[in-house]
């Protein structure tokens, strides 16, 4: 019994005989015609011109089509069969791919900042809008605005329990919002001159260290709001600053083309890091994870110090550069050339392989830290990438914990095993994307 009906019969004749008479088959042509009684005269413009041949190459197409869906069906069956163990350390070397997981829209000027919560699948964005936004980042959703400040919030940064967020303003002022009291300000503090450009809780979460256009690092106590220490050096707009792990030292980057180590005790400089051409926007620290990378790098040899954090630090400047040093000596290890603008943001990779940068030339870059080689380029924005942020975030399916007061739905819980990579981009064009294995 034909699996064709009348009419697909009649046109598959067609079709043969247009093809045997196209090609010169005449004796096929005359036996197909005597055999099958078909009525057909062969016209090159007729719908049957040409359609034997589409038909094979859209089985083929077809064909391959289906052969990838099934490999790709092969892959995620075998990521399923995965234990959850075997499945976080697949994700040890992830980084960051196209398309975004998720477009975040809604605040009104660029973005300045973005920092996850270290509990929960929540993340916070600031913005020259003025506002504070938190958003579930595993949905997509915005929860809340945060309003208080009166100018463009620069910087944003959760304490480890993620119960405090600090902000800071071209407005002067340094706030503290708590997440577990529907985020309300239960914390200002006045001290700085000009506008502060970034803010961060130091180790054990007692202090906040801040940076200013006043070209002064400031450090202050977080229950009292007073200030302990004021740290003064850099000749201009200090830009950024960050602690290290222990807390003993800090790394400062400024308008005055230079970056800064400071002992964070006794508010003096250690080291000047002077070799890049332009303003420093961004610095930061390598963590211990990548010291091996580091080292093969520069052909540096296992020392002690290779296991103290601090060691390291990675800094971008509007010089288009990437520059990695060793906080020791002051000498610049390796220079990164590639980005065609200003560097704005820096991280490292957990795994301690990689470096991701963002810049004004709307990508971001992930580099090799063993060879110095940028091995993937994203085209993430449509105009200037601000700032880039990584997660050590839970996955789907671990147990349900509540969210911070405040925030709607539930939450997993950050179950070691479960914990996934995840990293977050902001943009001049307003959004932040989410980026997920």
């Amino acid at each position: 019994m034909s699996l064709l009906s009348e009419r697909q019969r009649d046109e598959l004749h067609k079709s043969m005989l247009e093809y045997m008479h196209a090609n010169g088959f005449n004796a096929a042509y005359d036996a197909l015609k005597s055999d099958t009684s078909t009525e057909y005269t062969p016209d090159p413009k007729a719908r049957f011109a040409g359609l034997l041949e589409k038909k094979w190459t859209s089985v083929i197409r077809l064909q391959k089509k289906i052969m990838d869906l099934e490999n790709r069906n092969s892959a995620l069956q075998e990521e399923l069969s995965l234990s959850p163990a075997k499945r976080a350390a697949s994700q040890t070397d992830w980084v960051p791919r196209a398309p975004a997981a998720h477009v975040l829209t809604g605040h009104r000027s660029p973005i300045t900042a973005v920092a996850f919560h270290p509990q929960y699948s929540i993340i916070a964005s600031s913005s020259e809008d003025a506002t504070v936004k938190i958003w579930d980042w595993e949905s997509g959703e915005l929860e809340r605005t945060l309003k208080g400040h009166t100018k463009a919030v620069q910087d944003v940064d959760f304490d480890h329990k993620g119960h405090l967020l600090v902000t800071c303003s071209s407005d002067l002022f340094i706030k503290i919002w708590d997440s577990e009291n529907e985020w309300k300000n239960v914390k200002t503090f006045p001290g700085h001159e000009h506008s502060v450009s970034s803010v961060r809780f130091m180790p054990g979460d007692q202090f906040i260290v801040s940076a200013s256009r006043d070209r002064t690092i400031r450090v202050f106590d977080v229950a009292s709001t007073h200030l302990v220490r004021t740290i003064v050096g850099h000749s201009d707009w200090v830009r950024k600053v960050v602690p290290s792990d222990d807390g003993r030292l800090l790394a400062s980057c400024s308008s005055d083309h230079t970056a800064r180590i400071w002992d964070t005790q006794a508010g003096e400089s250690k080291m000047e890091l002077r070799g890049h051409e332009h303003v420093v926007e961004v610095v930061t620290f390598a963590p211990i994870a990548a010291y091996s990378a580091i080292r093969e790098l520069a052909g540096l040899p296992n020392t002690d110090r290779s296991t103290r954090p601090g060691s390291f630090v990675a800094s971008g400047s509007r010089d288009k550069t990437i520059k990695l040093w060793d906080t020791q000596s002051g000498q610049m290890l390796r220079n990164f050339p590639g980005h065609n603008n200003w560097i704005r943001a820096l991280v490292f990779h957990p795994c301690g392989k990689f470096l991701l940068s963002a810049s004004d030339d709307k990508t971001i870059r992930v580099w090799e830290l063993a060879t110095a080689r940028c091995v993937k380029t994203i085209e993430a924005h449509g105009h200037f990438v601000s700032t880039l942020a990584w997660g050590r975030q839970p996955s789907s399916g671990g147990g349900k914990e509540a969210k911070p007061n405040g925030v709607d739905g539930d939450i997993k819980a950050a179950e070691p095993e479960k914990l996934i990579n995840v990293v977050a981009s902001g943009s001049v064009d307003q959004t932040i994307k989410i980026w997920l294995p």
